[in-house]
């Protein structure tokens, strides 16, 4: 897996109907800074509100994805995130100016194409991988999905579907490397069956549908009217049955061309994470519903942990920002600067360092004879090398001053003293607004966890 932060190199665009709107909408793709992420902008909306293809916005899984932030949504976004997780890119602002991203021919290879004319860049910012110590399990109890991921170095894919069809039959789908994502899985195109038609329509999906867009799979026979009426639907003059029990419209790529596309939604809604995972994913009869539970509860279960985990720290490593480039970012100076270099920072994590030696000038007070980092000390640094995670949020960060609003739940577990070395590592706990930070913040001594408290800090411009 690629190790640096990916973008593309210059905007383009593509043009298509929306699969349940009916509507038509353009989408562009812009290059973006590190650690931006992916995110959707809605230009047709007035201020043009942004939606961060995260899992906590999915507000809706019904035969799709969709996101949403400040009355604001896009619908069907799994083909895009799917393409973008397969390409390994990180970083794009996506443009619309409808609702609903446009279906194309039904599966991610058009995103693909039109990402790969934009040209990939590699930026200057390591990925943060999402990996996990232990086997995690999950079931989706509506539909009985089942979910299981392993450890591995790697991002690896098998979807195995199972509709008690005779035409489908039992079928299993599965992506060992990311590179192979562009020709195995995202040629494969939507589907399904035709007694779904029907539904569908009552519940006013599939106002864009069409057999140019979707395979329809046969669960039953047919009668006329049906055949009539999606004729009617599709602007096609006739509609009949393939013998290989699906309709006339297109020949299959594959023949488990349904499992491929399964696959296909799971990578795109496990891109939700964040951030790529580095594990073997085997999905058991995923849906949109299942997928986005699952990403939900897998990140529960990695922010449980990582409450418990100390964050990795090579000495031999160059940081991110030293003393002399953390003058550069934050206001603080000696002998009030607590924190000497920051390790990593990303758009919602920082893990920094602190040496503490005796001739921190707090000791000679407390205590004489017994040295201690007096607790209020080490918040204090907790909450500048959190200033370093807001600062990055401003271009000029030499002209604003960071603020210490509020300290919650604070817990002091084990005296620090002369010779210990500080890990901060501080998360934010929801998104940044108006330069307020809220964070969890967590320091540790060895595998020691010393103090931990949830932070809230502010930069304001300097007067």
């Amino acid at each position: 897996m690629n190790q640096q932060q990916q973008t593309i190199e210059q905007v383009v665009e593509l043009s298509g109907i929306g699969l349940h709107s009916g509507k038509q909408a353009t989408i562009t793709f812009k290059p973006a800074l590190p650690n931006h992420g992916i995110q959707f902008c809605r230009t047709d909306l007035p201020e043009k509100p942004c939606i961060k293809a995260l899992a906590e916005n999915v507000v809706n899984t019904q035969r799709s994805t969709t996101v949403a932030h400040n009355h604001a949504q896009v619908i069907t976004i799994e083909h895009v995130m799917a393409a973008l997780s397969g390409l390994e890119i990180d970083n794009v602002l996506v443009e619309i100016d409808n609702e609903e991203v446009p279906i194309l021919d039904g599966s991610a290879l058009p995103f693909i194409q039109v990402l790969t004319r934009a040209g990939i860049v590699r930026q200057e910012a390591p990925r943060e991988f999402i990996s996990l110590d232990a086997p995690f399990r999950f079931t989706y109890t509506p539909t009985g999905s089942e979910y299981i991921v392993l450890p591995a170095n790697a991002f690896e894919v098998t979807a195995l579907i199972d509709y008690n069809s005779s035409v489908l039959g039992k079928q299993y789908a599965t992506l060992t490397k990311m590179a192979k994502f562009a020709t195995e899985i995202a040629p494969a195109r939507t589907f399904c069956f035709i007694s779904e038609i029907e539904p569908l329509l009552q519940h006013n999906l599939i106002k864009g549908g069409s057999l140019n867009n979707a395979i329809v799979y046969l669960d039953r026979q047919p009668d006329p009217e049906l055949l009539e009426k999606i004729a009617q639907i599709t602007g096609l003059s006739k509609v009949s049955v393939n013998t290989e029990g699906y309709l006339n419209n297109v020949d299959l790529y594959f023949d488990n061309e349904a499992a491929r596309h399964k696959l296909l939604d799971v990578v795109g809604d496990v891109a939700l994470l964040g951030a790529p995972l580095c594990g073997r994913i085997i999905a058991i009869k995923p849906g949109h519903a299942a997928n986005v539970a699952f990403v939900k509860e897998l990140k529960k279960e990695l922010k449980k942990k990582a409450q418990n985990t100390v964050p990795y720290y090579d000495p031999n490593a160059t940081p991110v920002y030293d003393v002399t480039g953390l003058q550069q970012l934050l206001p603080h100076r000696p002998p009030f600067l607590l924190v000497d270099k920051i390790m990593l920072l990303t758009k919602e994590r920082v893990v920094a360092v602190k040496n503490v030696t005796i001739n921190e000038p707090f000791f000679i007070g407390h205590f004489p004879g017994h040295p201690v980092m007096p607790g209020v000390m080490i918040i204090e640094a907790l909450a500048q090398a959190g200033g370093a995670l807001v600062m990055q949020t401003v271009p000029d960060p030499e002209n604003y001053l960071t603020f210490f609003l509020r300290v919650d739940q604070a817990k002091f577990r084990k005296p620090v003293v002369p010779g210990d070395t500080l890990i901060f590592e501080l998360k934010l706990a929801s998104e940044i607004r108006r330069g307020i930070c809220e964070m969890d913040a967590f320091a540790w001594v060895g595998n020691k966890l010393v103090t931990e408290a949830k932070l809230v800090a502010q930069i304001a411009r300097r007067k």
